[in-house]
């Protein structure tokens, strides 16, 4: 698996190894992580990849991702897939950014990127959801292009859907 590229970040997918680190907290010589990270949503999600790998094996592409800013390759956050495609041709993601990154568009950045990857692979459908509290996640999601799919007495729950499971067209990708 290699590295997704946009503007500014680099979407590393994660390996076990990597994984493990964040669990731990402990980087090894080759990790570059910002101050902040891992927060206990990268490690929950690192946690949640591990258990995948030992039970069905590394899902990639359908993984996780650490989010590095390309301008000195330090790890800010993370995003990734909640588990590979479901028999619809959808999948659940998440995302987050250490505190001093946020407000400045990587989230959405990363997202929008891996929207596109999971169109690319196939993918019919994301989805993805945040606390009704959580104001700046649910901006999040709209700036990358997923829509409002109604909500809970706990969550607002967002996707974009696609009706072909086709690569993205030129215009679209121009518009990223």
């Amino acid at each position: 698996m290699t590295d997704l590229v946009t503007e500014r970040l680099v979407l590393h997918p994660m390996t076990v190894g990597e994984a493990e680190r964040v669990v731990a907290g402990e980087p090894g010589s080759g990790d570059r992580w910002a101050p902040g990270y891992p927060t206990d949503g990268d490690v929950f999600a690192a946690r949640r990849f591990l258990g995948t790998c030992a039970s069905t094996g590394d899902p990639q592409p359908f993984g996780n991702y650490e989010i590095r800013r390309r301008e000195d390759g330090r790890a800010i956050g993370g995003l990734g897939f909640h588990g590979p495609q479901d028999t619809n041709g959808s999948v659940t993601i998440g995302y987050g950014v250490i505190p001093s990154a946020q407000g400045r568009g990587y989230a959405s950045e990363a997202l929008r990127e891996l929207l596109l990857f999971a169109r690319t692979h196939g993918v019919t459908c994301v989805k993805g959801d945040a606390d009704h509290d959580n104001i700046a996640s649910h901006h999040v999601m709209l700036a990358a292009g997923m829509r409002s799919a109604g909500q809970d007495e706990r969550v607002r729950y967002f996707e974009m859907t696609w009706s072909d499971a086709t690569p993205a067209s030129t215009s679209e990708q121009a518009h990223r």
